[in-house]
């Protein structure tokens, strides 16, 4: 039996995505240019017993989908740039009660109300450090409309196995391109569910750290009570202020998606086994890359590309590796340096980088690469 295809934009995909890995409740607010997201879960959830709900604001959805996660559901929320600025308190709140959630933030220009309909990259920091404090941080950053699809799922999958948000990234060009995409077929990607407790109601902690760095986690209405808070918390929940609690939260907070980078971490090599010259590209700009280390190719530059599929946790230590055989790195983004700081920090000296950067609203051409590929000597 043949697959169904179909002719999709990336935020469509994104919302069935969404579908096939079990998601079950949207919270949202209109906003360019993510709102096709939300205009297809309207109609889509409730066929599947799902609920959908435009809240008053940003902070209201981020809010709705925290309490929705905590009954069972799998939950996602979708914004762009301003939206992304006003849900990060609650965004904190997740990470610090260890609520899986899935947050899609189509990229545009910015900052405030930037363009609201010209494409960016100039968000993949605050899906790391737009909150305050110290908490874990996974990204996902697709280029095609396929790959928006099958991220969403696996972005599911790792909200809830290290119950943590987690955020996908596409650019505007992503989101709002058309592409065909197959679909998979029910079981073909792998769906992951939460883990539950294995103990009765009067013996659950929601932070029992006996079961790992990931507690199970309980869902409201199933006969198990338990406290949430903001706060730093003991085992039961309750706010504590003992520092080696405090510390020891924190850390493993943090650990359990650090120890896990290997399972977490998605990355695309392209001819970068004798590449003299490596493009870091991710999104719409490893479009242009690629067609670039084509054409280097055929005038004789020995090029290759690195695609970030993660962005966080960012893969320092392959590309440490790499930085001892090549003679530069190329990095263009559609924002002022972030990715190209991000690797200039993790090769120690051992290669140039060279940024292209764009802000102004259009791509980064496979020319732009080009002629910067030549300046690596």
């Amino acid at each position: 039996m043949a697959k169904k295809v179909a002719f999709l934009q990336g935020n469509e995909a994104a919302a069935h995505g969404a579908l096939y890995a079990g998601c079950r409740f949207f919270a949202g607010y209109p906003i360019t240019p993510s709102t096709e997201v939300a205009e297809v879960l309207s109609a889509e959830l409730p066929k599947v017993g799902g609920k959908f709900i435009q809240m008053e604001d940003e902070i209201g959805a981020m809010a709705a989908l925290i309490g929705a996660s905590l009954t069972g559901s799998k939950v996602l929320t979708s914004t762009s740039g301003p939206g992304l600025s006003l849900k990060q308190e609650n965004i904190g709140y997740a990470c610090i009660t260890e609520v899986p959630a899935v947050i899609v933030n189509v990229m545009r220009g910015g900052p405030s109300t930037g363009m609201p309909t010209g494409p960016s990259q100039s968000d993949v920091m605050c899906a790391k450090w737009g909150t305050h404090g110290d908490h874990p941080a996974i990204c996902l950053v697709p280029a095609s409309v396929q790959e928006l699809f099958e991220e969403t799922v696996r972005a599911f999958n790792l909200a809830e196995k290290y119950r943590t948000p987690v955020m996908i990234m596409p650019d505007e060009i992503v989101a709002h391109m058309r592409e065909r995409i197959v679909f998979p077929e029910p079981g073909e990607i792998e769906v992951v569910d939460r883990k539950g407790p294995s103990v009765p109601p009067e013996q659950y902690k929601p932070y029992d750290t006996s079961f790992g760095d990931v507690p199970p986690l309980a869902a409201f209405g199933s006969g198990y009570k338990f406290h949430v808070t903001g706060l730093n918390k003991m085992q039961d929940g309750f706010p504590t202020t003992k520092a080696e609690i405090v510390q020891a939260e924190e850390e493993r907070q943090v650990r359990k998606v650090e120890a896990n980078k290997a399972d977490i971490m998605k990355w695309e090599e392209y001819l970068c086994d004798d590449a003299d010259v490596i493009v870091v590209a991710f999104g719409s700009t490893s479009r242009s890359a690629r067609f670039a280390v084509n054409e280097a190719r055929k005038n004789g530059i020995k090029a290759g590309l690195f695609r970030l599929i993660t962005f966080w946790p960012f893969p320092e230590e392959r590309l440490l590796e790499l930085s001892k055989k090549v003679k530069g790195f190329i990095t263009p983004e559609m924002n002022l340096g972030m990715c190209t700081g991000v690797v200039k920090g993790c090769i120690e000296g051992n290669a140039p980088v060279l940024g292209i950067f764009r802000v102004d609203g259009e791509p980064i051409n496979p020319d732009q690469i080009l002629d910067k590929m030549k300046e690596v000597k």
